[in-house]
């Protein structure tokens, strides 16, 4: 807007659009601050801080506070700035001022005193402009807001999910592995069991009747079935099937 022709037509009336904005960033800043000093000393009251060790613990936690809170009304205000001084404080192209009258040369407007039909119904445009660019500040903020709390809704459900998946994949991974402990019980008992049999009365008996191709298949007993290969063992399956047939 500096150097614009907007800005010399508010010059000719003594405004200051600049000025106005940030009158009102001060004001806001003034009431935050005014705001957070209320809500410490009430919280120094409600949680009996005061002249104890926590008293500095709960002046961090405001000031913590505050400064976020301040951080997300700065940007709100800065973008209101931006487009109050694009928006709201701009004169449509080739509006000009009636030049003054009289031998006095004062360029000053009586603006309630105009009787130019142009001129007025330049005001009434600007007017209506300018109710225009409210009602879409007030749309443009209602929409900021919904985007916001859509942005805090998602990300809340996206941390309940990964914290979802992190229980299913632990609950997973606890289910595997005491079935891998029931297996492997239950693969020690049978090789017990098979272990007994093999040491049992009827070990020589399965031996003569282990005849297969002319060949008498024997097994170490000197190990157990510890030093027994896996062909060994599937024989010894299979003679346990054909000796309970």
């Amino acid at each position: 807007m500096e150097g614009s022709e907007s800005e010399k037509v508010f010059d000719s009336l003594n405004l200051n659009p600049q000025l106005f904005i940030n009158e009102a960033l001060n004001f806001v800043d003034d009431l935050v601050g005014d705001a957070f000093d209320f809500f410490h000393q009430e919280a120094a009251k409600v949680l009996k801080t005061e002249e104890t060790d926590r008293s500095e613990d709960l002046k961090k936690g405001v000031v913590n506070v505050k400064n976020i809170i301040q951080l997300a009304l700065d940007k709100r205000l800065s973008m209101w700035e931006k487009y109050s001084l694009h928006h709201c404080f701009t004169v449509p192209q080739g509006f000009s001022l009636p030049k003054p009258e009289g031998p006095s040369g004062d360029s000053s407007v009586d603006i309630n005193g105009i009787e130019n039909p142009e001129l007025a119904s330049k005001l009434d445009f600007l007017r209506n402009k300018l109710s225009q660019v409210g009602k879409e500040s007030a749309e443009l903020n209602r929409e900021l807001q919904a985007l916001e709390r859509q942005s805090m809704l998602s990300g809340c459900s996206v941390a309940s999910l990964t914290e979802a998946l992190e229980l299913y994949h632990q609950l997973s991974v606890n289910d595997k592995f005491e079935e891998l402990v029931r297996t492997a019980s239950d693969f020690h008992t049978k090789v017990e069991k098979l272990t007994s049999r093999m040491e049992g009365p009827e070990l020589p008996r399965a031996k003569k009747s282990r005849i297969s191709n002319g060949e008498l298949y024997r097994i170490n007993n000197d190990e157990g079935l510890l030093s027994a290969t896996i062909e060994e063992l599937q024989e010894l399956v299979d003679d346990i099937k054909t000796l309970r047939d």
